[in-house]
C-alpha cells in the first residue's frame, strides 16, 4: 500500500505560477511510475504529465511547454511545476501511482493508488 497526499493548490491569477506536491508513505516512491491528472467539473479525469520509475516524462499537449513533472525519490515526493496558467488548467488535481513493470503513461487505469487531489483554480 501507498498513500498519497497532493498540496498546493489555490487559486492563481492567468499567467501564474504554482508548484504541486505529491508525498508519499508507505512504500519508496521510487517503485512507481507516476502522473497527475487533472478532473474539471462535468469532464472526465485525463492525465496531465507523467514521469517513470527511470525518470522520463510525457505531458498532455495542452500543457507542453507550461507544467514540469519531476520527483525527487529522496523525499518520497513528486512535484508538478505550473507555469503561465489558464483558466482552463482549473480543475481538481491528482497524483496517481503505478506499479507496473511497463510505463503506459496515459492509461488512467493502470494506476494503483490515487490521492485525494488538490483544487487548481485559475481566474481571468
Amino acid at each position: 500500500q501507498v498513500q498519497l497526499v497532493e498540496s498546493g493548490g489555490g487559486l492563481v491569477q492567468a499567467g501564474g505560477s504554482l508548484r504541486l506536491s505529491c508525498a508519499a508513505s508507505g512504500r519508496p516512491l521510487s517503485n512507481y511510475h507516476m502522473a497527475w491528472f487533472r478532473q474539471a467539473p462535468g469532464k472526465e479525469r485525463d492525465v496531465v504529465a507523467a514521469i517513470s520509475k527511470s525518470g522520463s516524462t510525457y505531458y498532455a499537449d495542452s500543457v507542453k511547454g507550461r507544467f514540469t513533472a519531476s520527483r525527487d525519490n529522496a523525499k518520497n515526493t513528486v512535484y508538478l511545476s505550473m507555469n503561465t496558467l489558464k483558466p482552463d488548467d482549473t480543475a481538481v488535481y491528482y497524483c496517481a501511482a503505478d506499479f507496473g513493470t511497463v510505463w503506459f503513461p496515459t492509461r488512467r487505469g493502470g494506476y494503483d493508488y490515487w490521492g485525494q487531489g488538490t483544487q487548481v483554480t485559475v481566474s481571468s
